[in-house]
């Protein structure tokens, strides 16, 4: 019999602050003009640190491998990561580099972001040990397109991560760059695929394209199919579980054929950062915890949904028992009656 694992979840990616500027004259003019927002902050940020953080929150053991700089804010994601339950000996510490840092301009329903990568460019997937791949039952990739070391390295992780027991999912993020190949190639590797609408439709036909395929393997996308639903056909093609978050609208799986999909819960929004990265905790908190496909999602949605209750990715994610409350007000989780294929 296999020896308990000593963590549940190892989040290997992004940690940085976020200073969040929200309300007022919020879009930037240039020409040394200056505009009032009527308020800002500086919170946690990375989409691992923030899903690392809520997956604590929600009762896993939960372990992040990041790189921050020798400074002041790195002390500070250190310092917020362990107050929240996450342990943090796999954070390496660069002396020659800054901790990076977002800006985001934040709506109640949208953001601008801009990102200093700093100490982001330092994580090497070769750094994640392999004593610690084996003591976890689960290893979350977060945001490899601003770490390029993570990028270029994460086939050989990914594998890693397998022969050391753990299953694995990614959460590619956005490209800045708007390529998409240099992970697209991996995607199909995974257990789990975590992308947005946006992101989900872009590495489709990224996936796509180095195989000189002129159209998917899925059905043509119609008026009454979305297109992100077609996307995650294609990305599932390999056996992947694709979760594709799609904001307002919920969310919606496909593995083996069969479309899964959960309506968003509505909370009272006070900014929207973060919330995908508390949907892939509160996903992973069920799914790891053996729950089904349509209960995993609605509790993805309540997580998403309650961590924009207040400013920034962390101060509003939920406790188990919070999500599961607001999932008895309203659960709304399904099996769709057309397949994905």
């Amino acid at each position: 019999m296999a020896e308990p694992r000593a963590l549940d979840l190892l989040v290997v990616g992004d940690a940085n602050p976020d200073l969040i500027l929200r309300g007022g004259d919020i879009e930037p003019v240039f020409g040394q003009r200056e505009r009032v927002v009527d308020d800002g902050a500086l919170v946690l940020g990375g989409s691992g640190a923030i899903t690392a953080v809520g997956a604590a929150r929600l009762g896993l053991r939960t372990a992040m491998a990041a790189a921050v700089g020798d400074d002041v804010l790195g002390r500070f994601v250190l310092e917020t990561l362990a107050a929240a339950g996450v342990d943090t000996t796999a954070v390496r510490i660069a002396d020659d580099v800054p901790t990076g840092i977002s800006v985001a301009l934040a709506r109640p329903d949208d953001r601008a972001v801009l990102t200093a990568p700093g100490a982001l460019a330092a994580l090497d997937a070769a750094d994640v040990p392999d004593a610690l791949l084996r003591r976890t039952r689960h290893v979350h990739v977060a945001s490899p397109f601003l770490q390029p070391r993570l990028r270029d390295g994460l086939r050989q992780l990914v594998a890693r991560a397998h022969e050391a027991g753990a299953t694995v999912s990614l959460d590619t993020g956005w490209d800045p760059q708007e390529r998409w190949t240099s992970v697209a190639t991996v995607v199909g590797l995974v257990d789990v695929l975590l992308p947005n609408t946006q992101e989900a439709v872009r590495l489709a036909a990224a996936v796509q394209r180095p195989t000189g395929s002129a159209a998917p393997r899925r059905r043509p996308v119609t008026d009454a199919d979305e297109e992100h639903v077609a996307a995650a056909g294609v990305l599932a093609d390999h056996g992947t579980l694709v979760v594709v978050k799609n904001g307002a609208d919920g969310a919606v799986a496909v593995h083996d054929g069969t479309v899964v999909r959960s309506a968003a819960y509505r909370v009272q929004t006070v900014d929207a950062t973060g919330a995908g990265d508390s949907f892939d905790a509160g996903f992973l908190a069920g799914w790891l915890g053996g729950a089904d496909l349509a209960f995993s999602l609605a509790l993805g949605c309540a997580c998403g949904a309650l961590s924009t209750r207040r400013a920034g990715g962390t101060a509003g994610q939920p406790t188990r028992d919070e999500a599961e409350a607001l999932m008895a007000t309203s659960f709304d989780a399904r099996l769709d009656t057309r397949a994905a294929g």
